[in-house]
């Protein structure tokens, strides 16, 4: 069988930089929730991106979820989330007994439609909320977002969980916002295996979500807890993990370019073939290569194609607004999300790759037009 090229899997650094840290938790016997390697990794992500202070947590699912709690929304609160991701991105929104209104994409972001977004204000102006993602790397029209949420007093929280490393007109995507969310699972720009980071530059709202993650314990000499608490903290092994990811990111984003110009130099000729967009202002990690096809090859003839050559692809995310469990909520539509459903596959993407496993990928996607 050819050798397995995955989607997108852990790339530690050569230099070992991961190892360094993990041992020093290990020397250090700091192998429990919290530790200097936690402390650190909060630092030196928060500086990096231009934010003020950050909580280091198990997953950016639970970032999200502290921030949605951290912006005041409670059960029966509307909570504006883009139609257009994976379903972590919505699934606190219910954790908080609060109701998700779905907002539709643009072609020219892929992300929320500011449109959409300006007639969902009009007919939920009692919204407490409003969350955005940059899909895929690519960043929101964050200008007129960030516009919208202020005229309208509303807490924007960024989902930058596949946009560490992206810019919006020179600022890192996740600092736009009232809060932001990174995410470091294991198929991400960079990885600690799982785990999640929530950005702001609200110090004090930052703290009290690091205390809601840590059980809501209590100032005291015994067991006590005023507050509903959460089991929310990463712990010092794996924060050893990121902090040595974070000294490669810059390496990684400029893989994830090198393989959207390779596959965009090789396969943007073939009929009905389009790249997911970039703008001017825009400069993505790139973190999935993902492609729409208008033509007679569809998407499963890909994947299909693919997958018979040991190689790993996908569809673009499903809407949230055409999920089962979200059926019944209201979406603001254009009509985007569901044709970028319909027509979208996202590449083999892995920074692992070579120049051969590239080839080899185009070669079996050229063929179905050679056929």
């Amino acid at each position: 069988m050819n050798k397995r090229i995955f989607l997108s899997s852990p790339h530690m650094s050569d230099e070992g930089y991961e190892m360094s840290y993990v041992k020093e938790a290990f020397d250090t016997n700091w192998i429990a929730p919290l530790g200097e390697n936690v402390n650190q990794f909060e630092t030196e992500l928060a500086l990096m991106v231009g934010s003020k202070a950050a909580a280091a947590l198990t997953s950016g699912t639970a970032a999200i979820h502290l921030a949605l709690k951290a912006a005041g929304v409670e059960a029966g609160d509307i909570v504006f989330c883009q139609s257009l991701t994976f379903s972590a991105t919505a699934n606190p929104i219910i954790y908080q007994n609060a109701t998700p209104v779905f907002i539709d994409s643009d072609y020219e972001t892929w992300n929320m439609c500011v449109k959409a977004l300006e007639k969902a204000f009009i007919k939920y102006p009692e919204v407490k909320a409003v969350i955005v993602v940059h899909l895929y790397g690519l960043s929101a029209q964050m200008d007129e977002i960030v516009k919208l949420c202020r005229k309208h007093n509303v807490v924007l929280i960024e989902d930058a969980a596949e946009s560490l490393g992206t810019y919006y007109k020179g600022k890192q995507t996740g600092t736009f916002g009232d809060y932001g969310v990174f995410s470091f699972n294991g198929n991400k720009i960079i990885t600690t295996s799982g785990g999640g980071m929530l950005v702001s530059d609200n110090i004090e709202r930052v703290n009290k979500a690091r205390f809601w993650a840590t059980q809501s314990r209590d100032q005291a000499r015994h067991y006590q807890h005023s507050e509903l608490g959460f089991n929310y903290r990463m712990s010092n092994v794996v924060a050893g993990i990121g902090r040595g990811q974070l000294k490669v990111l810059n390496q990684r984003v400029e893989k994830k370019r090198y393989i959207f110009e390779y596959y965009k130099r090789e396969l943007n000729s073939l009929e009905g073939v389009e790249f997911m967009p970039t703008n001017i202002w825009n400069k993505p990690n790139f973190w999935l290569s993902t492609i729409t096809l208008n033509g007679k090859v569809r998407p499963i003839d890909v994947m299909k194609a693919l997958e018979v050559e040991n190689i790993e692809s996908r569809p673009i995310w499903k809407p949230m607004h055409m999920q089962p469990f979200f059926k019944n909520y209201d979406v603001i539509t254009t009509g985007v999300a569901a044709k970028l459903f319909e027509n979208g596959v996202c590449l083999p993407s892995d920074t692992k790759m070579t120049d051969e496993d590239l080839e080899r990928i185009a070669r079996t996607i050229k063929r179905l037009w050679w056929a």
